[in-house]
């Protein structure tokens, strides 16, 4: 099976249409609450460029007062307009404190609401996309990238928002006094752009990198972490380290570079702003000098009233394109954040065409089948016909392969022309080297792949008419690895049947054999698990797997090597809780040791996706074939 690790977001800069998807999310989530703080903000950005008016207003008050000597009369005028001004100031402080509480709901609501998606999704993919996408890469989404997210709706986005309002404010006051003067600073914001494009091209392409070579580190470190015990074992430790450096070094030589950049922007936007600020002064002074005509929207005189708040406001203007460029970085790599989400979210869902599903029944005085809501502990497949009629069929665990070809990557066949039937209740065995096609097998009857050609059925019904939920819930499946969640151990036994009793589960575990060594445990079946179950023995965590699996009561049993990491008297017990598992029940095994299947009712035996033998122990070993050699140890099973 492949297992490639893939990362997203690998071009130069994040694809187009991201923001406005971001920005939409961020909507459907607050459609009331995102509006208002765009108007808070927007009401902190307008007042914000309102001092230089009221300068201008009061040094042309001053003006007058010289020429007409009115004292008395101008100070009221300079008061009320501070009056306005404060009332402003109080008004845009009010604004920019509920901007800032509204952000910050909206900011860790939308973080919230996009975790719970991606994870929400993230159950309704297919197996083949973790088994093609490192889990340290998947991690990152929850992580880092989410975090950058953080950083653009919290900060990045707002401060634009009100750098960018300011700026189109001040312009138009700047037009309102003097076309002149805004023409200055419309030249040296013409050099502030071509500079800011230069160095935040080159730093958002170290952004993006950056941000895929973080994910890259963390599912470095992720299998690293899995992988201790066996660094150790091998004492590969150095070698570890020196392949960390590696990914470490591609991280810090694209952060570095990405930030070497990004640092170097606002010193060159600061310099190029002062040396427009002089500009618009030597400007400003030589016309004032030379009594030059004015041309402005206002029709105002050109004055000291006019250069003044002019130069603050340039002053104010370059600080404003200052903050939009410092933002810019930010939001590249937010942007290459929320692409990398995006392309989670927008990952198929795993299809699921089937209508048929599995319900209570009961059996009526004539022999048939009747649904019923209450539990009866008698399955039915209701299958619903195109004429409207519904039949009930017994849920009785016969599983029948027809022809059956299958590839995980088009055009490299791993199964051939796969036929086999198992009965109700009977015992199937497979055998073969890695790689063979057993574990594919199993993976095709619970529907984790679908077959390329052929037909399997079930219970006389077409597998990809049963509906998933409803197939997988009528099998029970032990795998060679074990997984076991935090949770005490009897949930950890219930997680196979949620509805089960304590009892139930106690009996499932008497019948796996794992009862003797949950009761010493120290808080017996109420023992915290962490870890993964670490602090027990692999032969432990296969018995809670194989109770798991008995309190589901399942009619189909795969137990996939289920025993291949137990010694040899642990093998016997959980020999015995699996011989009383399997009672009655159809049962596939995937054979690690041939001991365990010489009471198969059928053996298959695989060779690079062909059952190349098949029959029972006995028949097998009069054949003095493949099967026979394995038995004897002529082959070897790896």
């Amino acid at each position: 099976m492949p297992n490639n690790t893939t990362s997203t977001s690998r071009g130069r800069r994040a694809p187009k249409g991201v923001m406005g998807r971001l920005i939409r999310t961020v909507f459907s989530f607050y459609p009331v609450l995102l509006p208002v703080t765009l108007v808070c903000i927007l009401i902190n950005a307008i007042v914000s460029s309102m001092p230089s008016v009221f300068m201008q207003n009061v040094i042309a008050v001053v003006e007058d007062t010289f020429a007409s000597g009115d004292w008395a009369s101008a100070s009221g005028r300079i008061f009320s307009l501070l009056a306005v001004l404060i009332t402003l100031y109080v008004i845009s402080l009010i604004a920019g404190i509920l901007y800032t509480q509204l952000m910050a709901i909206i900011t860790q609501g939308t973080l919230a609401k996009l975790r719970e998606k991606m994870f929400d999704h993230m159950q309704d993919l297919p197996i083949r996309y973790f088994d093609t996408h490192n889990h340290g890469d998947i991690m990152s989404f929850y992580t880092n990238d989410i975090d950058t997210l953080r950083q653009v709706i919290s900060q990045s986005l707002p401060q634009m928002l009100i750098s960018g309002v300011t700026l189109l404010s001040i312009f138009c006051i700047m037009i309102y006094y003097s076309i002149w003067l805004a023409l200055v600073v419309v030249c040296g914001v013409v050099v502030m752009t071509i500079v800011a494009r230069y160095v935040s091209s080159h730093s958002s392409r170290y952004f993006l990198r950056q941000q895929v070579t973080i994910a890259k580190t963390e599912g470095f470190m992720e299998e690293m972490m899995n992988g201790q015990k066996v660094i150790k074992v091998f004492c590969h430790e150095q070698e570890t380290k020196e392949e960390f450096d590696k990914v470490n070094d591609e991280l810090f030589d694209n952060a570095q570079k990405a930030h070497r950049y990004a640092n170097v922007l606002m010193p060159l936007l600061g310099n190029i702003g002062n040396v427009m600020y002089v500009v618009v002064a030597l400007v400003g002074g030589s016309m004032l000098l030379n009594g030059a005509s004015n041309f402005s929207l206002s029709g105002m005189a050109f004055s000291i009233s006019i250069v003044v708040p002019f130069l603050n406001m340039t002053k104010q203007f370059a600080g404003s394109i200052g903050q939009v460029s410092n933002q810019v970085n930010m939001v590249v790599m937010g942007l290459a954040g929320a692409h990398r989400i995006f392309e989670l979210l927008d990952e198929e869902p795993e299809t699921d065409e089937g209508y048929v599903t599995l319900v209570n029944a009961r059996e009526q005085a004539d022999g048939t089948l009747m649904e019923c809501p209450e539990r009866t502990n008698v399955w039915a497949w209701k299958h619903p016909h195109h004429d409207g009629t519904i039949t009930y069929t017994r849920l009785q665990g016969d599983v029948r392969f027809y022809d059956v070809d299958f590839a995980y990557v088009p055009d490299k066949v791993v199964l051939h022309n796969i036929s086999l039937y198992a009965k109700p209740g009977q015992k199937v065995a497979f055998v073969g080297s890695t790689g063979a096609g057993k574990t594919t097998i199993t993976n095709l009857i619970n529907r984790f792949y679908d077959i390329a050609d052929g037909k399997i059925r079930y219970d006389g019904i077409n597998i990809n008419k049963i509906k998933k939920a409803d197939l997988r819930h009528s099998l029970g499946i032990v795998l060679q690895d074990t997984n076991l969640f935090t949770g005490t151990v009897m949930e950890n036994i219930r997680y196979g049947n949620l509805d089960a009793s304590d009892a139930e589960c106690i009996a499932a575990a008497k019948l796996a054999g794992a009862d003797d060594f949950i009761s010493r445990l120290p808080e017996g079946y109420n023992t915290m698990l962490t870890g993964n179950g670490a602090n027990l023995s692999q032969g432990q965590r296969q018995l809670l797997a194989i109770a798991r699996a008995a309190v589901a009561d399942p009619p189909v049993m795969i137990l996939d090597e289920a025993t291949s990491s137990i010694d040899t008297h642990t093998e016997a017990i959980v020999q015995r809780g699996m011989d009383a598992l399997m009672l009655g029940r159809t049962t596939f095994v995937i054979a690690h040791r041939l001991s365990t299947v010489q009471n198969a009712d059928a053996i298959m035996v695989l060779d690079h996706g062909r059952i190349i033998e098949r029959g029972t122990h006995e028949d097998l070993i009069k054949l003095k074939g493949t099967y026979y050699q394995l038995y004897t140890g002529a082959l070897e099973l790896d």
